[in-house]
């Protein structure tokens, strides 16, 4: 079994594609702000699931990398709070990135207490 087939990945790398071309439109002064910290943290969720996934032999790894996970996601719903307060995306697309995200915590968090279910 591959990284690639967990769901928390799966979701985590969709919301990390639909950032990077939702920060496309945000203004180029952001380019190196609030765009590179959005894209930076969402796709570090898939990151560090596919690194715990790689050493789930050692549970206290595999766990500590999924707590990584679990805090650049929250990070992510922490910049899709600033790009609303910057008028840079609609009420409408941050909750909706922000059900997804929560959505992929709720994953990520059934893997570290359910370790044994991923082959660890």
């Amino acid at each position: 079994m591959s990284f690639k087939t967990l769901l928390a990945y799966q979701k985590g790398f969709d919301v990390a594609m639909d950032i990077f071309s939702l920060t496309k439109e945000f203004p180029k002064s952001e380019m190196y702000g609030l765009s590179s910290q959005m894209i930076r943290s969402s796709r570090a969720v898939c990151s560090a699931i596919a690194e715990g996934y790689r050493k789930r032999q050692y549970i206290k790894h595999f766990k500590s990398k999924l707590s990584d996970a679990d805090s650049e996601n929250s990070e992510t719903q922490l910049w899709l709070e600033f790009a609303l307060a910057c008028n840079y995306i609609t009420k409408e697309k941050k909750e909706l990135l922000e059900n997804k995200s929560i959505e992929i915590g709720k994953l990520i968090n059934y893997m570290m207490i359910h370790p044994e279910k991923f082959g660890v």
